[in-house]
């Protein structure tokens, strides 16, 4: 929709790009916030974010590269295209959460009652970056002659004029709603791993949902999207991980 937001000479203000940092702005700030009220590390909570930021990074490219992986070795010369553009965002988050853990155990910290801090500020962060997505014209959905169609005309992913799906639109809602609902869930003392766990519950159903209306160039897996193939280990993942403590002295803190 709006690719640049601001052009003054050569200083150019990407939509995609802007929202990414008002994303990592939001989260930084909220899971500090949160954190001096749980007793945690604010130190801790801002090497976690930039080590998460770098992991996730890594991850995100990495994931989009072993997705693209049977095209790139039929055409290897749209390898260096892609390794300056292309991310998978569950390439991200996984990628995030093992550079996070690497440093907690560097670190000698707990890594649960951090991964349950930060889970929130994750999803915050994935609200504005769906809204990056939305600017940029990617991810889309599919045509639709509905009337909560939206129209990209200045997008260089997809074909001007055509109605479709406000994919972006429901997932930032989405995510929004899914950091509200670990907010209210977190405000009450919690078993480590259960805000986390919930997380991962509720993005992977999500986004399991979402993407039968997404119509843009991806992945797949037999019927499944690669991204529907993930969220079927994140599900199981945060099933385990919310039942993964029922002991009392394990507790955390009020907010």
């Amino acid at each position: 929709m709006y690719p640049v937001l601001l052009r003054i000479g050569n200083f150019v203000v990407h939509g995609y790009g802007l929202m990414i940092a008002l994303g990592i702005a939001a989260a930084i700030i909220t899971a500090m916030y949160r954190a001096k009220r749980r007793g945690l590390s604010k130190d801790a909570v801002a090497d976690i974010a930039i080590y998460g930021i770098i992991g996730g990074v890594i991850g995100a490219k990495l994931l989009f590269l072993i997705v693209e992986a049977p095209y790139i070795i039929k055409n290897p010369v749209v390898l260096k295209d892609m390794l300056a553009a292309g991310f998978v965002i569950y390439g991200g988050i996984i990628g995030g959460a093992l550079a996070a853990y690497i440093y907690c155990r560097r670190k000698k910290l707990n890594f649960l009652p951090y991964f349950d801090l930060i889970a929130p500020s994750i999803s915050i962060a994935q609200g504005f970056g769906r809204i990056g997505c939305l600017f940029a014209g990617c991810c889309y959905g599919k045509v639709t002659a509905g009337p909560l169609g939206i129209v990209f005309n200045n997008s260089p992913f997809v074909a001007p004029g055509v109605k479709r799906i406000p994919t972006q639109i429901y997932s930032s809602l989405g995510n929004f709603i899914i950091a509200a609902i670990l907010l209210i869930y977190a405000s009450k003392p919690r078993n480590n791993g259960k805000v986390a766990g919930l997380y991962m519950i509720l993005y992977s159903i999500g986004r399991f949902v979402i993407e039968f209306y997404r119509d843009d160039p991806r992945g797949s897996l037999g019927l499944l999207s690669t991204s529907q193939f993930i969220c079927i280990f994140i599900l199981i993942g945060g099933v385990l991980l919310f039942n993964l403590t029922h002991c009392a002295a394990l507790k955390s803190p009020l907010e």
